[in-house]
Parts: structure tokens; C-alpha cells; sequence
């Protein structure tokens, strides 16, 4: 496996409740994971703890077969990370911002070339990638840290909301650069609250809600016995929040 969670357990603070709880999740070469709840469900605090942006009281992650806690930087390596509220340093060009992430990865210059200039490609940057980011549309900046997350080519590719503002052309772009990066036997791992991307890209599915998991969803199995990822989605989480 090149992801594995197992029992995670978090909390803010001492007195408080756990903000997420006996998380189990596990992500395959080849895979596209999809991690499904409403706002405040415990998506981004998970996916921070497998980042290593939060500390985390249980449990265990380990990233392509590096423990996070006791091997960080090797487990870091091995993946990167786009969250739902990037910064980038808005005067450089796209071009210098890439290649300075390319530096911090220790990228070798030919590598370097091949990738952006694929992803160039693949994402129809174009020319604009010598310019300023500050001049950059939503849709650009995030391309941008696409580039920058993935020029050391990481082994598992985690995203928190990778959809949240960016025009339908864009999504579509997006979509295909998760698809090829899977296909090369990646993971790609993403948290969404947006039910038609994750249930037309995703291979598994986990659903979460008050900080649990509530099921596990293999998608070819659901999609072949005729579900509903909406209706089941909105089953779950209204019956816990009954209960």
C-alpha cells in the first residue's frame, strides 16, 4: 500500500471532543481515493494529520512505506500536497515558483525540464507560466500548484477540495492530470464535498461524518448494482444525525 491510516484519533485540545475518530484508511498504486463529507466533517483535519500540518494523539500513517511520526522527511518525500487554501509567492513567475519547489525536492535540472514542460502541456499553461502568479486566475494559480506538488513525481498525491472555484474546462483538465498520474501507479487521494466529482472519478470512496467513518465504498461494486451516490451519501449522514 502506499498510503495506510490506521485508528487515528485527533483533537484540538485537551477538553475537547475528538475531532476525528478511529480513521482507517488504506490507498493502492494505481488508485484514485476519494474522502466524501459535509463541511466540518473531519475531511481537511484528517487529511492535515497525513500532510503532518497536525499533530495527532493515536494512531498511525505511513506514506509509501515510510512511518510518518518516527520518519518524516522520507515519508514527505514520497508525496504532495495541494490544500483548499494554497499560498504562493505572487511575485514570482509560475516558471520560477515550480523550479524553486523543484530546488526544495532537489529535482535534477533534466527532470525538472520533462516535467514542466509536460504538465505545460497537459495543462495548457502555455506562455503564462512566465508570468507574475499575482496576475494569475484562480484557475491558473491552482494549475500552478499542481506543477509545484508534483515535479519531485511523488508517489501519493493528496488534495484537499481540488475543485472549489475552477471553471468546467479546468475541472476537465484537472480530472485527466489525476487520471494519468494514477495510471502510472500513483495514488491520488482527495477530499471533496462534491458528490458528481468523486463519484465519476473515484475508484474507493470513504464517507465520513462527525469525525468517523461511516462506510467504505468500493465504486465499481456500488455503480454495478445500481447506486446512487447522492441518495446513499445523504441516507448516511442524515441517519447519524438523527440518531
Amino acid at each position: 500500500m502506499l498510503l495506510e491510516i490506521k485508528h487515528l484519533y485527533k483533537k484540538y485540545s485537551k477538553k475537547a471532543n475528538y475531532a476525528i475518530e478511529d480513521i482507517n484508511i488504506v490507498g493502492a498504486p494505481g488508485e484514485i481515493i476519494g474522502i466524501l463529507g459535509h463541511n466540518g466533517a473531519g475531511k481537511s483535519t484528517t487529511i492535515k494529520c497525513v500532510t503532518g500540518m497536525h499533530p495527532y494523539e493515536e494512531g498511525s500513517i505511513t506514506i509509501a512505506g515510510h512511518d510518518l511520526a518516527t520518519d518524516p522527511i522520507n515519508a514527505k518525500k514520497n508525496f504532495g500536497y495541494v490544500s483548499d487554501e494554497y499560498t504562493l509567492f505572487e511575485k514570482m513567475t509560475g516558471f520560477e515558483f515550480i523550479n524553486f519547489m523543484a530546488d526544495v525536492y532537489k529535482v535534477r535540472r533534466r527532470d525538472r525540464k520533462e516535467r514542466i514542460k509536460k504538465f505545460q502541456s497537459m495543462l495548457a499553461l502555455g506562455d503564462s507560466i512566465y508570468k507574475p502568479i499575482s496576475s494569475y486566475s484562480h484557475g491558473m494559480k491552482q494549475k500552478v500548484s499542481f506543477m509545484g506538488a508534483l515535479i519531485h513525481d511523488p508517489k501519493v498525491f493528496i488534495l484537499d477540495e481540488p475543485m472549489v472555484g475552477l471553471d468546467p474546462h479546468t475541472s476537465n483538465q484537472v480530472k485527466n492530470f489525476f487520471r494519468e498520474h494514477s495510471s502510472r501507479g500513483n495514488l491520488v487521494i482527495f477530499s471533496s464535498h462534491n458528490l458528481d466529482v468523486v463519484e465519476k472519478m473515484c475508484d474507493r470512496v470513504y464517507i465520513i461524518d462527525q469525525g468517523q467513518i461511516l462506510q467504505e465504498l468500493d465504486m465499481a461494486v456500488f455503480k454495478s448494482i445500481g447506486g446512487d451516490l447522492e441518495s446513499y451519501f445523504l441516507s448516511m449522514t442524515q441517519r447519524v444525525a438523527k440518531a
